[in-house]
């Protein structure tokens, strides 16, 4: 299998360093393009649909973590970075391969002898839910028990538990409260996801919504679900294709 490769990096030197080496590799890697910073590698993503990416991690803008979080196609990951040995050893332990800086010839013979002995066992399914662990890891969530939103010249304080869920429209976030009010947020969906409890579950690039205010779900069209809140506003949302181990964690709980 040739794997349609997309590198993102904002170092120009690691990205020329990095086409030299796979050049090498032609039979397993061919690069379609590359991206300077993580908003750019959501975009190129998206539109290119690449089987694998080389992803760096402290990048300006958005982080590889980030990025990561925000993609509805979701390739093959391989990290270069230069990590500490604890993240190392959550990347080993969910089983992506990981690229120390400088890369070396020797250590990417390894990453494409992995590819060719996994390559009859891909499955994004059990790379999603590999990624998430090792997102937890690498960002363990602390205790939350409210979100401050603005209002007027106040600022106030919504308890979790009066959350229905949250949804991005634009550029801008909402929080949204079970009586039906609506308050914008300083916050991203990436950084409430690393900042919220697990019952809150992301359910689509746009939207998350807290697990024990469903009121049902129904499958729709191409995998997707559509989920009915208990809220007053009887809100009802589309889960995103790429995230139906979410979904399948709702239905287990």
């Amino acid at each position: 299998m040739i794997y349609k490769t997309l590198l993102i990096d904002d170092e120009p030197l690691a990205i020329s360093r990095l086409k030299r080496l796979l050049a090498k590799f032609e039979d397993v890697f061919e690069v379609i393009d590359h991206a300077n910073n993580g908003q750019e590698g959501v975009e190129k993503i998206e539109s290119l649909k690449p089987d694998l990416i080389f992803l760096d991690i402290e990048m300006p803008i958005m982080n590889g973590f980030e990025m990561l979080s925000n993609l509805e196609h979701i390739p093959t990951v391989i990290f270069c970075t230069a990590f500490d040995q604890y993240a190392i050893q959550a990347f080993e332990e969910n089983s992506l391969d990981y690229l120390l800086k400088p890369v070396e010839k020797e250590r990417l013979q390894k990453t494409v002898d992995k590819l060719k002995n996994q390559a009859s066992q891909k499955a994004s399914g059990f790379e999603q839910i590999a990624l998430q662990k090792l997102m937890e890891q690498l960002n363990p969530k602390k205790d939350l028990h409210s979100i401050t939103v603005k209002s007027g010249d106040k600022i106030l304080f919504v308890s979790l538990n009066e959350i229905s869920h949250f949804q991005a429209e634009d550029k801008y976030v909402f929080l949204n409260t079970l009586d039906g009010k609506q308050y914008l947020t300083n916050h991203t969906i990436t950084s409430l996801v690393e900042k919220l409890p697990s019952e809150f579950v992301r359910i689509s690039r746009a939207a998350i919504i807290q697990s024990s205010r469903i009121q049902y779900m129904e499958k729709g069209f191409n995998g997707k679900f559509i989920i009915q809140l208990k809220d007053q506003k009887g809100t009802k949302l589309e889960s995103g294709s790429s995230y139906s181990d979410n979904i399948k964690r709702l239905m287990e709980v």
